[in-house]
């Protein structure tokens, strides 16, 4: 029986909502036990981008990742863990509250504290893609109970630690992580389980998983909770993830690995491609360009799909051109960013891996999954003409995934009401899946998904109907199903630091002013994946176009800055004559990439002071720079570029001003 026990002479250390305590801690002057705190006292939402900012993902060695663990964790503008911080304070455990990992899909998170020496990850709660890092990468996980009793001095056998795990999972963790269980595998010194599910009617997630089952599982029927075998379509990396996945295949198959099938893989230069740009990026210069050449070798070496950077131009993010170029309903697609769910929207089930896991699919083609359970959204009715399904999705952050409804579940949408929404707002839905901590997004097809894909793909409506996934009548949804008026629903804001907190628009007056106050804005950003697409463009143009029939110009002071999501979006500007009207208002177009949103491209903040209001898809502290950074629908950034403060955009607005 493997046990785990304290290392005699290393501490625990508890992340509270006190920074004060947090520094005592690092500073070795405190020690706390699990008995004297109570869960409310420990830090929520501890998020990926708090753990690793994007700037500390420069260093593609986890050793070097680990000297700035928790760099993005600020009090008072200020860092709470210096560097080699926590290393440097022998620690083998780390306790946080509610939902953590949230955020990115970054591996980086996991391997910052694990090569500072964490062991043992404790809380109340791990976002999906987070805990299936940690299972990988060998870290365990544990609930304040198991600390307690480890605290009072007891071993306690690794088995307790995988309650609630599939066969599967248990053996990945008893093996001490991904590598080392494929390796057993290959040596046949661990058995696959046995599944036994009889004939059941299923939710879309459910369906498109059995339809990838490998070989020898059994009936062509899942149910949540079945650890399986799957086949993966496709799958994709990126400039911030691909030296890891070159780096780990080299380690663990040698450097002549290879990949299976490669076509049906990708990698994208879309991160920092306007790096170079930003300020304060400049000091890790040497390491971008290390990433870059670094995903250069993969791409040569494996044979993978190539969307580099052309003469310094990056035909587009990821999730984008996937959607546009490749991801047809039904598919089963992984990739190393957590917004992978984005591909949700053309029905199909897609969603973020962590780099190991990655590399480990790649190579074989096939990856283990956890069935997850899923909830429905019926969407009824037609949103008003100032509504956007961003303002949907900020509303159902606000009322289910901050309660935790949407934890490690798939979220379906269907209902009358999504007919109503075109594909690029149905990508919206799918993409802030992520946000709401949830494994996935996927939406109904129909007609409308059929004639978007047959004509960028140049194929037959069909072969694309063919491949459509609808639920079966009678599928169980262990979140519920949950009817959603879109009518009802009004512009909304979330404030900074968390996209779940959300406000909506006085019903009265249309507008944030009561709920806020009057909130001055120095920059309104307008792209990322999640509102750089056709539609978001044409609610921008939509804003300007009325702005500019009123004589205003954008508000003095205020930069308004508008990225496209792809090449394909930028063709789309120069057909409708975009660029000229956005000029002549004074708004700043940016060429395709992720930019402001990862905080490497104009739009991001300089100081504490400034005030963003963005319709990117998370706000989370220093993501986008030290400013405050609201969330909002495209309609509602480029009506606040105008007004100068935080605006909900509603029509006719100027003509009345």
């Amino acid at each position: 029986m493997k046990l785990f026990r304290l290392t005699p002479g290393k501490r625990v250390l508890f992340l509270t909502k006190d920074p004060e305590l947090i520094r005592q801690q690092l500073s070795g002057a405190l020690d706390l036990r699990m008995e004297a705190l109570k869960p409310e006292d420990l830090l929520d939402d501890v998020n990926t981008d708090v753990m690793t900012p994007a700037w500390a993902c420069f260093d593609w060695r986890p050793a070097d990742i680990a000297v700035n663990a928790y760099a993005g964790l600020m009090a008072g503008g200020e860092r709470l863990f210096p560097a080699n911080a926590l290393k440097n304070g022998n620690f083998e455990v780390i306790v946080s509250g509610r939902r953590k990992g949230t955020g990115s899909s970054r591996e980086t998170a996991v391997q910052a504290e694990k090569w500072s020496g964490i062991r043992l990850a404790v809380a109340e709660s791990f976002a999906p893609i987070h805990a299936r890092n940690n299972i990988n990468q060998g870290v365990l996980m544990g609930s304040y109970a198991l600390l307690a009793r480890l605290q009072a001095g007891e071993a306690i056998a690794l088995d307790e630690f995988c309650l609630g795990y599939d066969a599967i999972t248990h053996a990945i963790v008893m093996a001490g992580g991904l590598f080392p269980f494929g390796r057993a595998l290959a040596a046949h010194t661990v058995t696959l389980p046995t599944r036994d599910c009889a004939a059941r009617p299923m939710s879309m997630g459910e369906k498109m998983i059995a339809a990838h089952l490998l070989p020898g599982q059994g009936p062509a029927v899942v149910q949540p909770g079945d650890a399986v075998l799957v086949k993966v379509d496709s799958g994709y990396s990126h400039e911030f993830t691909t030296a890891q996945v070159h780096a780990f295949l080299e380690e663990e198959f040698g450097p002549e690995y290879r990949v299976a099938d490669a076509t049906n893989f990708a990698v994208f230069e879309d991160h920092l491609i306007y790096a170079d740009g930003v300020a304060r990026m400049a000091p890790y210069a040497a390491k971008i360009n290390v990433l870059r050449e670094m995903q250069r070798a993969f791409q040569r070496h494996t044979g993978v799909r190539d969307y580099s950077a052309r003469d310094g131009r990056s035909p587009g993010i990821c999730h984008q051109i996937a959607r546009e170029h490749f991801v047809n309903p039904g598919m089963l697609v992984q990739a190393t960013d957590s917004h992978t769910c984005m591909g949700g929207g053309n029905n199909a089930l897609t969603f973020g891996v962590g780099a190991t896991e990655y590399a480990a699919l790649i190579q074989c083609g096939f990856t283990m999954l956890r069935v997850p359970e899923s909830i429905r959204f019926e969407l009824h009715g037609k949103l008003a003409g100032g509504v956007t399904a961003k303002d949907v999705m900020l509303w159902i952050l606000w009322q289910y995934a901050a309660k935790g409804a949407t934890l490690d579940r798939i979220m379906e949408f269907g209902g009358p009401g999504l007919a109503t929404l075109d594909m690029d707002e149905r990508a919206t839905l799918a993409n802030m899946a992520t946000e709401c901590t949830a494994k996935s997004g996927v939406c109904e097809g129909d007609e409308q998904t059929v004639q978007w894909i047959a004509t960028r793909r140049s194929v037959s409506a069909a072969s694309v109907r063919a491949q459509l996934v609808h639920p079966d009548t009678g599928a169980t949804y262990a979140g519920g199903v949950h009817r959603i008026d879109l009518g009802a629903l009004r512009p909304m804001v979330a404030t900074p630091g968390n996209p779940a907190a959300g406000i909506p628009s006085d019903p009265t007056n249309g507008a944030f002013i009561d709920a806020l106050g009057r909130v001055k804005i120095d920059i309104a950003y307008g792209g990322s994946c999640t509102a750089g697409k056709d539609t978001d463009l044409d609610n921008y143009a939509r804003v300007v176009r009325e702005a500019l029939a009123a004589g205003l110009r954008v508000a003095a002071g205020v930069q308004f800055m508008i990225q496209c999501g792809s090449s394909d979006v930028e063709a789309h500007v120069e057909r409708s004559g975009y660029r000229e009207l956005f000029e002549r208002a004074g708004v700043q177009l940016i060429g395709a990439g992720c930019g402001a949103c990862i905080g490497c491209g104009p739009g991001v903040s300089t100081t504490r002071e400034q005030v963003t209001i963005s319709a990117i898809n998370r706000n989370f502290e220093g993501r986008s720079g030290p400013g405050q950074l609201y969330l909002a629908s495209p309609l509602s950034v480029a009506a606040s570029a105008f007004t100068g403060c935080i605006s909900a955009y509603r029509e006719g607005m100027f003509s009345r001003a």
